[in-house]
């Protein structure tokens, strides 16, 4: 009995034997995973993507019974896909949590303000409750007033710091403890290429981790997305027809992560799996103790500022669960890293107002005039 091959509802051509899906092998493949390079029809991979998570999150025991957790809601393609996810795996396996979207106002125009109407239409889709936190309202600054003072090569510094404390604000003050983030394979591969180039060793055992949480803090942070490509991110809420923001951050271009990013690009046309090894690799990697029993961190060096230095931990000074002298957030030092950040912009607020003065009369503009004079 020879074997005929089902025929394309749309085309009415006979489908080959090799343009099957290698799982059911009844429908054709619309897609070949970059993982492991399956061809896979729609619905096989719907299942197969949604099953991968769930078991990730089943595996890693992320959430229990009745526990408040907050989806880190930006708007764009990950975000978007874990607040469906989310809603779509607690819904059919019953995990019994109750799920937020919180997000984070930047204060970028043109970038944000978009981004954030994604996340408002998401919500009234999901049936989720939904509080948003700026920075201006939590620290005075926004990003892009920031980057008006401290140039565009330090944005994703500043963001980093002051939107990752952001989330644990806003989820403390919701009564939430526990955050989860979008976080990829992409992402966490990147993050451990950057640690190695920078010579950061510091963070690699914290920079593959699907569960983090600091000693003296309530609120914790998973990933699910921990071994999902990017591009199976976007193929999924492409052939699910998600409402997601796609334009790239403005500040991004010009960030360390990029080149990262570009690199592992590379090695994955050569190797596919190497986004998956790299993570691997970054799960293996640990600290070689120091004497006295502490771990060997990185120090701060000369000429090194505050805006690209990591805290360090002494045997006599603060340790993880020590809180900052002056807005009593999480820290390893007497400071945290935004009140240092923050101080920093501070300062040079007055020199760039004084640079920029557009006075027109008086003592002001004389001066200003005479300071442009070249003999």
């Amino acid at each position: 009995m020879s074997y005929t091959a089902p025929s394309d509802p749309v085309n009415k051509k006979p489908v080959k034997v090799a343009q099957l899906c290698d799982l059911c092998h009844c429908r054709k493949a619309v897609l070949k995973r970059p993982k492991n390079l399956q061809k896979l029809c729609k619905e096989c991979f719907f299942d197969v993507f949604e099953t991968e998570i769930h078991n990730t999150i089943v595996d890693n025991k992320l959430f229990h019974r009745g526990e408040k957790i907050a989806v880190g809601a930006s708007g764009g393609k990950d975000s978007t896909v874990l607040a469906h996810m989310m809603k779509f795996l607690n819904d059919k396996y019953d995990y019994g949590i109750q799920i937020y979207l919180l997000s984070i106002d930047e204060g970028i125009v043109g970038y944000r303000d978009d981004s954030l109407a994604t996340v408002q239409r998401n919500q009234k889709q999901y049936g989720l409750p939904l509080e948003i936190f700026s920075f201006k309202d939590l620290y005075g600054w926004t990003m892009d007033e920031i980057v008006s003072v401290a140039g565009i090569r330090n944005s994703c510094t500043y963001c980093g710091v002051l939107r990752r404390q952001s989330l644990d604000r806003g989820a403390q003050k919701l009564g939430i403890q526990h955050v989860v983030t979008g976080h990829n394979a992409d992402d966490m591969a990147e993050t451990v290429l950057m640690n190695i180039l920078r010579g950061d060793v510091a963070r690699l055992e914290k920079s593959t981790s699907i569960l983090t949480s600091s000693k003296g803090s309530p609120i914790k942070r998973s990933k699910p997305f921990k071994y999902c490509y990017q591009k199976e991110i976007v193929l999924y809420a492409h052939y699910r027809k998600l409402d997601y923001f796609s334009t790239e951050c403005t500040y991004a271009p010009e960030a360390f992560r990029g080149t990262a990013r570009e690199l592992m690009k590379n090695l994955e046309v050569v190797r596919p799996s190497c986004i998956i090894d790299i993570i691997h690799s970054g799960e293996n990697l640990f600290l070689k103790p120091a004497a006295g029993g502490r771990r060997q961190g990185r120090r701060r060096g000369p000429g090194t500022t505050s805006a690209n230095t990591t805290s360090t931990t002494t045997s006599t000074g603060p340790v993880d669960g020590s809180r900052c002298e002056r807005c009593n957030y999480l820290s390893r030092n007497r400071i945290c890293k935004a009140c240092m950040l923050l101080e920093d912009l501070d300062k040079n607020r007055a020199a760039v107002t004084i640079e920029t003065d557009t006075s027109h009369d008086g003592a002001a503009k004389t001066l200003r005039s005479l300071e442009r004079l070249a003999f």
